[in-house]
């Protein structure tokens, strides 16, 4: 029993000597917990809506303050008119709209009846019926208020008959139909090509390590810009043909073109298919082994492009250093761009601030691998 109790002590010792270890048992499970507990939530708040009031009544007023009650909705703006929700959707600025006309109040209380209407961003189509649905509940909640009111009990006619009701009419914008394949067409091209870039390119330098031929290549004349270009090389090709196989079963099987810029597209995505490939080209350099290159592009990519891109949760419902964080991670831009370009039809204008992101990212990835690749092996 004595010696088992030492054979114990001793492996207890190892454990806690190796820290990669007990970065893999006590570090990971917390850095998943946190980022799982806050990050995966299908409650959306705070989302970002425009109101055009072109009636300016009490009943408008009063509709408008219990919106501004509710921690579902954040009103950005007040427009004075509907002419610029196009731009303001376009931009992202804005995920719903809601626009009352002329003598919306003075419709209500003659009539019985008024009607608003509602233009949400269906890029996104579980966010646009989520809010929608939030919006016809307090519309539902005020329609209940107005039938106990003494304003609806005196009124003359036969709209004593029916109670007063607000009736919203809704407009998807991008995708009337709420079709999932225009969310999820951005989202898995962002997800499929940074995982096969950064895995691919991972395993490039670290392989020849291990193989023991990085010692040629070192004593070869080659320069070592020379080599880490042939490594990327054959893996941006092979990513580019990914793309575009991505893009002609969107349009041909689920009935997504892109309704902008092709040319445009395929730039962006090269932009972010290099950057993969140096997020990866930087694994690898640091990395001992194959086994550990590879684990390392696949976690530490796989989650932060799956939960901080937008593609299944809302960022901004995101705790604020989540949101932070986001915005290291290059499928977030990526993912951003190819919706307006693809989805929404914007050109250069509207995806510029993106583009000098991935740019900036790509090349300072790529100079710090190239400054830590070693041209001595120890």
């Amino acid at each position: 029993m004595k010696q088992l109790i030492t054979f114990i002590r001793k492996e207890f010792l190892h454990v806690f000597r190796d820290r990669k270890t007990l970065l893999m048992l006590f570090g990971l499970p917390i850095a998943q917990i946190i980022l799982f507990g806050f990050a995966l939530s299908n409650e959306i708040k705070d989302s970002r809506i425009a109101i055009v009031d072109y009636s300016k009544d009490a009943t408008t007023t009063q509709l408008i303050s219990k919106i501004e009650a509710s921690n579902y909705f954040d009103i950005q703006r007040t427009l004075a008119t509907a002419n610029d929700l196009n731009n303001a959707f376009k931009k992202g600025n804005i995920k719903m709209a809601i626009i009352f006309p002329a003598n919306f109040g003075s419709d209500l209380t003659h009539t019985g009846n008024a009607t608003l209407q509602v233009i949400a961003d269906a890029s996104d189509p579980n966010q646009a019926t989520t809010i929608t649905n939030y919006f016809n509940q307090i519309v539902a909640d005020y329609n209940t208020s107005l039938a106990g009111s003494p304003s609806a009990a005196g009124t003359a006619g036969a709209a004593t008959a029916q109670p007063m009701q607000i009736i919203p009419e809704m407009q998807m914008l991008y995708n009337p139909e709420l079709r999932g394949a225009p969310n999820f067409v951005p989202g898995v091209m962002a997800l499929v090509l940074m995982l096969v870039c950064t895995m691919m390119t991972s395993v490039s330098i670290v392989k020849e390590k291990e193989l023991g031929t990085m010692e040629i290549l070192l004593v070869s004349p080659f320069k070592p810009i020379y080599i880490i270009i042939s490594k990327l090389a054959p893996n941006l090709i092979i990513s580019i043909v990914n793309l575009f196989i991505i893009l002609l079963l969107s349009y041909f099987f689920l009935d997504l073109p892109v309704k902008g810029s092709v040319l445009l597209l395929v730039t962006a995505s090269t932009l972010f298919i290099l950057t993969s490939l140096s997020i990866g080209l930087l694994l690898s350099i640091n990395a001992k082994t194959q086994q550990a290159a590879m684990m390392g592009s696949l976690m530490g990519m796989m989650l932060p492009t799956m939960l901080l891109t937008g593609f299944l949760f809302p960022i901004e419902n995101m705790p604020l250093p989540l949101q932070v964080f986001s915005n290291l991670v290059p499928s977030r831009w990526y993912f951003i761009i190819v919706k307006r370009v693809m989805l929404k039809g914007l050109g250069l204008t509207a995806v510029w601030k993106e583009i000098l992101i991935l740019s900036g990212m790509c090349l300072l990835l790529f100079a710090i691998s190239l400054r830590k690749f070693k041209i001595r092996l120890q």
